[in-house]
């Protein structure tokens, strides 16, 4: 068998390598336990044989509506075991979007974790006629333990559905071949092996998630879950003690924020200390990945010797175009590409990239393949430069570009995200497009101001705190030294904070908390012109 063998035949590879060594480690009644390799290929086997039993057969699409948990992994290696494609779907995803991904995939079956999961499926079950079984995933059917089919490298083994900033989310079909070229690119600057922890707590449903599952099972590594419960990842990471983390930059932010609170006179090995403390004092590195980090996050994490390094990709590309990592790091870059992948600018500046890795086009969506897809090349739509010793700095969304009135350029995800590293601020938004200046709508952290305000008298509730001229003049500071970083033309001038964050429910957030940037323009238009207008805070 090759170093990375297809998801089919994973599990059989692992089992023979590592046995008796812990595949999966989860929390159970208050208490972690484990699974080893040999028990995972059993498993696995069995529910395979549960899906034979069930009619699926070489091609069906079974879909998986979950939270990240061991239940999850064993589904996904039983479907590729048997020759069907796996389609994931966001355990946040409203009726609309699941109806949407069962019903452009054509899936067969569907299996779901919870009861909110089944009232969603079971609202739109009459509009997807393909849809033959609807499934519990604590109830999967175990069968006679079968060997894995043999994969066809160029058919689809899965089809992930892109999170949908703007209109419906476009089906990603990856193939073996396309998994198996990601894999041997990661395979450049990887570090795991037998021993090594990994806590994952990100959604499985995307591709992130997915890989990093993949490369620990192959690697002997074992793969750590969260219980589900996002407030309780920091004690999670104290019990599980990982040595290495997958997560996107939100995490890091929080605790950059409040460690530098905390840290204020501490002597600088206490707060290394510190950080090496919240996540469980073994970690050697963490990924960072999905969405921007400000460098000088990176630089105090690396300091504190718990080295974050920062990589990026896309669905489209199996997750892997360029990356940082040991003995290759440039803050503020996304790292160099990696072996296999080919990255070029074009002339307008779009980020380029070609590569085994890249997937073949759209499922059932020929105008959009059309689009991504041209002379080889798959187009990202994000804006970037190569510098002279090829690390890649990305700079913007093509499509979220703001020229102002003036006719200064202006990539908004910039500022956004240097904002983001307030401990005030959740989320914010810049707007600008054909206006005289930039302004921005922001969103408070719960998790920061609420304390912060009990400790202070004052009101207990966002919408008031929104309102506060106290809580206005924590954000006007945040801006302005955000705004430090930037040319008189490209500063935040003026700014809203709303009385709510914004939200996957409502439609503001994709599944993986990126900003849906024009339904949060479209529903807060009126605010935006409010700002121009001169009403708010300047």
């Amino acid at each position: 068998m090759t170093r990375y063998p297809v998801t089919a035949e994973l599990v059989d590879r692992s089992a023979e390598l590592y046995g008796d060594h812990p595949a999966l480690r989860f929390k159970r009644d208050g208490q972690w336990q484990d699974m080893s390799y040999a028990s995972l290929l059993d498993d696995v086997s069995r529910v395979a044989g549960g899906f034979v039993a069930q009619g699926i057969q070489p091609g069906d699409r079974v879909a998986v509506l979950a939270e990240t948990c061991p239940e999850w992994t064993v589904c996904d290696l039983a479907i590729a075991r048997v020759g069907a494609v796996c389609v994931p779907i966001y355990p946040t995803s409203p009726a609309r979007e699941c109806a949407w991904v069962l019903g452009d995939s054509g899936a067969k079956m569907v299996v779901y974790e919870d009861s909110g999961h089944f009232t969603r499926i079971a609202g739109v079950r009459h509009r997807l006629p393909a849809l033959e079984q609807v499934v519990a995933l604590d109830q999967l059917h175990r069968g006679e333990p079968v060997e894995p089919l043999p994969s066809n490298e160029n058919e689809p083994s899965t089809i992930i559905y892109t999170s949908g900033t703007t209109g419906p989310a476009k089906g990603c079909p990856l193939s073996p071949a396309n998994l198996r070229a990601a894999q041997s690119s990661i395979d450049t600057f990887v570090t795991m092996g037998t021993g090594d922890v990994v806590y994952l707590y990100l959604p499985l449903a995307h591709l992130f998630a997915r890989m990093t599952q993949v490369m620990t099972l192959a690697l002997g590594a074992t793969l750590a879950y969260s219980s589900g419960d996002v407030r309780e990842i920091v004690s999670e990471l104290t019990e599980v003690r990982p040595t290495l983390l997958p997560s996107v930059p939100r995490l890091f932010e929080k605790v950059h924020a409040k460690v530098t609170t905390l840290a204020e006179g501490m002597d600088p090995e206490r707060v290394h200390d510190l950080v090496r403390g919240a996540f469980g004092g073994r970690l050697r590195e963490a990924l960072t990945g999905s969405a921007p980090i400000s460098p000088e996050i990176l630089e105090f994490f690396h300091a504190c010797g718990v080295p974050v390094y920062e990589a990026y990709g896309m669905t489209e590309s199996t997750a892997v175009i360029s990356a940082n990592g040991p003995g290759a790091v440039r803050f503020g870059s996304v790292g160099r590409p990696l072996p296999g992948v080919e990255v070029r600018i074009a002339d307008d500046g779009e980020v380029l990239a070609a590569g085994a890795n890249v997937f073949s086009g759209y499922h059932a969506n020929e105008a959009a393949t059309g689009e991504a897809l041209r002379d080889g090349w798959l187009h990202t739509g994000d804006l970037g430069a190569l510098d002279e010793d090829g690390y890649l700095h990305i700079t913007g969304r093509k499509k979220d570009l703001i020229i102002t009135a003036g006719g200064k350029n202006l990539s908004p995800a910039n500022m956004e995200n240097d904002l983001r590293r307030s401990r005030w601020i959740s989320h914010a938004v810049v707007h600008g497009d054909r206006r005289p200046y930039a302004v921005a709508l922001i969103t408070l952290d719960e998790e920061e101001v609420l304390p912060w305000a009990r400790e202070n008298g004052l009101p207990e509730g966002i919408a008031e705190l929104a309102r506060h001229p106290r809580v206005l003049d924590l954000i006007g500071k945040a801006v302005a030294e955000a705004n430090q970083g930037y040319s008189p033309p490209e500063r935040v001038r003026r700014f809203a904070v709303l009385e709510h964050d914004f939200s996957q429910e409502a439609g503001e957030l994709t599944p993986t908390s990126k900003l849906r940037r024009k339904i949060v323009q479209e529903r807060y238009s009126a605010l935006v012109d409010e700002l121009y207008g001169g009403n708010l805070r300047a």
